[in-house]
């Protein structure tokens, strides 16, 4: 059993990862600022399940509040970090870009300075594929990356450089993952695949942005997740893919997917592309395999059949998504 931090643990992959650390018998020091940035129901939801298990303590605190993270490692001494806490989303960071640099770039700085003061060996940094925006799929991590289309994608950019250079300076061991797009059960709200289930069952008009043709790496959950807990490996310094790494569906093969596992035709509305989507995305998982033993195993299909069938099983309560903005 180790002490392991995790932030952003009522997050969408943070809860599931939590899950998997606790079924290793793990004690999981857990840390989240509930923010508002979608409904707390859905994170409440997720931290319900955890709170079952005797070695899960939880934190409302903000990893961009140093005391705070202080005082959590001083009580607890963890021996590895992951830091999964994060503001995502490529849309919502043109709107305030400062927000998503203090979180994304401070708060991982206020982590490293800590686990650097208490000697923390070990940093799982979660990353975004977003970052291979302007090369050529399937994506690498020996790619340079260094042409961000977003302000979210220029904030990993960031941690990601910062804990290179804590790793250099202060022999941190750290592992940089650099997640595609991921979906599944109780997902996060503001992501594509919720909010297209959502409004398939609600008969509620989807909007597509440009002709649809634009594909994502789509992974599920519970792959991400064990990917991630394998990057409790030591490796040095690595960045590592977790994707699915094959076939890529575009927006309008992920319709086609829902409609025939929904039973019910969605309705859509056409709107001009956007400049910070990227037209595809695809994973190199090479690496992941070679340094991990990583590969994953939920194919879409079976990946969205799971994530339909959460969301009809639990429909009463999940948060109604109004606004045609998605983050995919």
């Amino acid at each position: 059993m180790q002490n392991i931090l995790l932030t952003g643990a009522a997050g969408f992959i943070g809860a599931r990862t939590a899950e998997k650390l606790l079924e290793r018998d793990h004690k999981v020091i857990a840390v989240d600022n509930l923010s508002d940035y979608y409904p707390k129901n859905l994170k409440e939801y997720r931290l319900n399940q955890l709170r079952k298990n005797s070695n899960f303590i939880f934190f409302q605190a903000d990893i961009e509040n140093k005391n705070d993270m202080e005082e959590i490692f001083s009580r607890h001494r963890p021996q590895v970090v992951f830091n999964l806490a994060a503001r995502a989303g490529v849309r919502g960071s043109q709107k305030n870009p400062q927000a998503y640099f203090q979180t994304n770039s401070m708060g991982v700085l206020n982590i490293l300075e800590i686990m650097r003061k208490y000697e923390t060996r070990k940093l799982i940094l979660a990353s975004t594929s977003s970052l291979y925006a302007g090369e050529k799929a399937p994506f690498a991590e020996s790619f340079p990356a260094n042409t961000p289309f977003s302000p979210y994608a220029a904030s990993k950019k960031s941690a990601e450089t910062l804990a290179y250079t804590y790793h250099h300076l202060y022999g941190i061991d750290v592992s940089v993952l650099r997640y595609f797009t991921v979906y599944g059960p109780a997902g996060r709200p503001d992501m594509a695949p919720f909010r297209f289930v959502e409004w398939i069952l609600g008969g509620v008009p989807i909007r597509v942005f440009g002709d649809g043709g634009h594909s994502r790496d789509f992974t599920y959950i519970d792959d991400i997740a064990e990917g991630t807990v394998l990057g409790m490996k030591e490796v040095g310094y690595e960045i590592i893919n977790l994707g699915c790494g094959a076939n890529p569906l575009s927006v309008n093969n992920l319709l086609e997917l829902l409609e025939e596992l929904i039973g019910k035709k969605p309705t859509i509305e056409r709107s001009p592309s956007l400049l910070a989507d990227m037209p595809e995305t695809c994973a190199d998982t090479t690496k992941a395999r070679q340094i991990l033993g990583w590969e994953p195993k939920i194919n879409p299909t079976e990946g969205f059949l799971r994530t339909v069938q959460w969301h009809l099983e639990n429909r009463s309560w999940l948060p109604a998504i109004t606004s045609a903005s998605e983050n995919i």
